[in-house]
């Protein structure tokens, strides 16, 4: 697609999409498959917080402001039966982070009002929010006391400064220097999106009722939060409310070990400053947190990995008593790694979410016993809570996005009260999931996911979407995911295929564990084995036609398919993938990763060269869209340059797909519209899905003329037509097709070249037009004739069927023209219509084209006939 094509694109989308704003915002009918348009148009529920008496819920909603394009999130509230819903925020800066004073009168949040983002208090009975604090630093989270005295409060500091105004001041004296550089003792020099300047996230605290707020991390070279994903679960007050627990990362004397450790620990600081912190779980060299108390404040939960280095290794849980009794660990042989707990109101339960068989599933752990039970399998759970026998959360499936649930143990499942995207979810048809199994490599047994396409029909054969998902420890969970969401290839036509391979999260801590040192091994056995069991399993399901896709660690596996599969796709898309695994040591940021997955530094183990992609480039040959972001410093945009630059100079059919504001994820609306439109583009040029009508070339249509002698066994014609439309003119190029009656077998070809294109109209729909038509610059489609059914009647008429196959962007497609054969005398003439399946670049939602719609279409075809005498 040209670069001009999809900005216009993306401005069409926004110029379709109403206004966002509030709840359950009626979408006009008719129905129409699943696209990127209504991707981002779904509203998105998160944090939801219960309030003490266990009647209410405040949760937060998130709507997307394609003009301004960025998100805007504003606060709701909802009685736990579903009703009594209303907004209780609407301020033009976002609201976040809800939290219940502990009388449940208020609610305390995040907002940005003012030029500055600081907690904010909004009374229920009536009145309007009110700053509770004023700091000269923007506050990125925090939590609230027990007693609701005090705030902890997370923001970024200097580490030798002695309070936030002095972060601010030095931050204003930085500004006013010219000289942008920065000099670097120590690693990490960047994480994620951001170069490090050596400021910190730290803790600090200040009564609710105004003061100083307190640095309670003085001098502590780490972040809690931690960077870049941590947030208020990072830290909790003890029951007395005199104390915090925070999680930071414990770095030895050299402080580039940062960089390589997994470290984590727990430490116990006062309120007040007024001692150092306290380390709880120095005898545990790896990941420690999420500290939970229980309501009688007497056992402190958290979470625990047991392999130094490693991120993915197995979450325990471990109960504490508090203050100081000793840790053990609870459900030792549940093999789950839970991503969140909470305890239920008498303590005697403990409610996790974990992944589990493709699925991140709801349970409930005995505090006793550790007896671990399964309360809801089935979709993606989060944001738990719990009070007066209930359990909330926030639940989605790949045909749900969030909403909130309702459990109460014993019930035979959750409830689902709010239902803020009913009228979008109308309005939309999506692909129906299934999840099945296979026998992958070393004989293990491994899942995938399967999604039909939209307007499903058993009897067709559709084109395969084959996703590789990142991590590599991660999972293809059921859920609504906003950048790797299946129903945007289901909605395009799509048969949606993705293998949880080995390595992936949810089958037991052994299946995720073997993916080290083995990368490019198990992993593409089971890619492979999965597609193959999906085509046995599911005839519908193309044998020939699919293009796979994958980032992060899903793009790296797409450039090693690349070299060691080559043959396996019609094309490829790697997104932040990397091509020199032995450099992206170097370039990246987060070095435990490799050290622990390839077992070792570069220089010192040759896994890093065992699967690396660059090692098979020369075996490479299939299309491929390479996409990066700028700002992604988890695998460096030069890695994607790189790529690009292989299959360019291997003359390979190829697009690089840059974002200079984007980081290893695609966040932005307008940048999201853009990338699903070129994804969905690549992959239809490469398999030939044709569109829906509306399209600017939908289809051509006319007759075909044929004179033979019933004394020959050979007769050709010579084929020469013209396709019209409003916007302009395809000449198709001439062809021949010889083919003889008698014994039913035919020979030659029919050429369409797109490229000789011309357009007549003139202003706006022209330069629309004329860029769709620059972007139809790819290999010509050809119908190839095989056979002639039919018998042949050497007077009168014969009704026959002349039967081939026509190849448009490198996909296959059956093609039969009816003929009508009059014999009369030496003279037989043939008629017949048939109609010419066509590819044009764009999306499926023919309301996202300018030109104008198929019915314009006509063809004039010219032909001369000439008979040849039996060889």
């Amino acid at each position: 697609m040209s670069i001009r094509y999809c900005a216009a694109l993306a401005l069409a989308v926004m110029s379709l999409l109403a206004p966002l704003a509030g709840a359950q915002t009626a979408v006009p009918a008719p129905s129409h498959p699943f696209h990127v348009t209504d991707l981002v148009s779904m509203q998105r529920i998160s944090d939801p917080q219960l309030s003490p008496d266990g009647r209410r819920i405040v949760f937060v909603v998130r709507s997307t402001d394609l003009e301004a394009n960025r998100g805007r999130t504003d606060l709701w509230i909802v009685d736990v039966d579903g009703t009594n819903l209303r907004q209780l925020t609407s301020h033009a800066e976002n609201e976040s982070s809800p939290r219940w004073a502990p009388d449940g009168k208020a609610v305390y949040f995040l907002a940005g009002r003012g030029g500055s983002e600081q907690v904010w208090r909004l009374p229920l009975d009536g009145g309007e929010a009110a700053a509770v604090t004023s700091q000269p630093l923007d506050v990125d989270s925090f939590q609230l006391s027990p007693d609701g005295r005090t705030l902890a409060l997370s923001m970024r500091t200097w580490v030798d400064c002695a309070d936030a105004a002095c972060t601010a001041k030095r931050d204003a004296e930085r500004a006013k220097n010219k000289a942008t550089g920065t000099v670097y003792d120590s690693l990490m020099v960047r994480h994620w999106d951001s170069w490090l300047d050596g400021k910190r996230n730290h803790v600090f605290t200040v009564p609710v009722a105004g003061g100083t707020a307190v640095d309670v991390m003085k001098g502590m070279n780490t972040d809690c939060p931690g960077r870049p994903f941590g947030g208020a679960e990072d830290y909790a007050f003890t029951p007395d409310g005199k104390s915090l627990v925070i999680t930071g990362k414990t770095v030895g004397a050299n402080p580039a070990e940062e960089a390589w450790t997994t470290n984590y620990d727990l430490y116990l600081v006062p309120v007040d400053g007024s001692a150092a912190p306290r380390n709880l779980t120095a005898a545990n060299a790896a990941w420690d947190a999420r500290p939970v108390f229980s309501p009688d404040g007497r056992t402190l939960a958290y979470l625990a990995m047991s392999k130094p280095g490693y991120e993915a290794d197995r979450y325990r849980i471990m109960l504490r008593g508090w203050p100081d009794g000793m840790a053990r660990e609870l459900a030792p042989t549940w093999d789950r790694s839970p991503a969140e707990i909470v305890f239920a109101p008498d303590g005697k339960t403990l409610y996790a979410t974990a992944d589990n068989l493709g699925h991140h599933s709801l349970f409930a752990i005995d505090v006793a016993s550790g007896k671990a039970s399964e309360l809801v399998k089935d979709g993606n759970f989060g944001g738990l809570g719990a009070a007066a026998g209930l359990v909330v959360a926030h639940g989605e499936s790949f045909t749900l996005p969030a909403e909130l649930f309702v459990l109460e143990p014993g019930d035979s499942g959750p409830t689902q009260i709010t239902h803020f995207n009913k009228d979008r979810l109308a309005a939309v048809r999506m692909g129906g999931a299934e999840l099945f199994s296979f026998t992958g490599a070393a004989g293990r047994t491994v899942y995938g996911w399967i999604v039909k396409p939209v307007d499903f029909v058993p009897t067709k054969s559709y084109p395969v979407a084959f996703l590789i998902h990142g991590g590599p420890q991660g999972s293809w969970n059921n859920d609504f995911h906003y950048r790797w969401n299946p129903q945007t290839y289901a909605g395009a036509g799509y048969a949606v295929i993705m293998i949880d391979f080995t390595g992936s999260t949810g089958y037991g801590q052994a299946f995720t564990d073997a993916i080290k040192g083995d990368w490019g091994g198990a992993p593409l056995v089971d890619l492979q084995k999965g597609l193959e069991a999906a085509r046995a399993k599911y005839p519908w399901v193309s044998k020939t036609r699919g293009c796979a896709l994958g980032a992060s660690f899903g793009g790296y596996m797409i450039n090693w398919i690349a070299g060691a599969w080559p043959d396996g796709f019609q094309c490829l898309v790697s997104h932040s993938g990397t091509l020199d695994e032995a450099f992206g040591y170097f370039d990246t940021e987060e070095l435990w990763f490799p050290e622990y997955d390839h077992g070792g530094l570069p220089w010192e183990k040759p896994d890093y060269a065992k699967h690396n992609p660059v090692t098979l480039i020369k075996n490479w040959k299939t299309p491929m869209l390479v996409v990066h972001g700028s700002k992604d410093y988890r695998v460096v945009v030069t890695q994607g340059i790189g790529t690009f630059n292989a299959l360019q100079r291997k003359g390979i059919p190829s697009q690089f797909l840059h974002f200079p504001d984007e980081n290893h994820w695609i966040l932005k609306p307008a940048n999201s519209i853009l990338w699903h439109g070129t994804v969905i583009d690549w992959l239809n040029r490469w398999t030939g899905e044709a569109l829906l009508a509306g399209s600017a070339l939908a289809a051509a249509a006319g007759e075909l003329v044929v004179t033979v002698d019933p004394a020959a066994t050979k007769a050709s014609f010579v084929l020469r037509a013209t396709l019209h439309k409003a916007e302009g003119r395809i000449p198709l190029t001439a062809g021949e097709i010889r083919f003889d009656p008698a014994t039913g077998r035919a020979s030659g070809k029919l050429v369409f070249d797109a490229t000789k294109a011309t357009t007549d109209n003139e202003g706006r729909d022209r330069k629309m037009h004329e860029e769709v038509l620059e972007s139809a610059k790819y290999p010509d489609a050809v119908f190839v004739p095989e056979k002639v059914e039919g018998p042949f009647n050497n007077t009168g008429v014969s009704k026959l069927k002349l039967i081939g196959t026509i190849t448009i962007h490198g996909g296959a497609h059956p093609l039969t023209v009816p003929l009508d054969v009059q014999a009369t005398g030496t003279q037989v003439s043939a008629k017949g219509t048939f109609q010419i399946p066509y590819v044009a670049w764009g999306m499926k939602d023919p309301s996202m084209f300018v030109v104008r719609a198929a019915k314009e279409v006509d063809v004039t075809l010219e032909s001369a006939g000439s008979i040849a005498p039996a060889p």
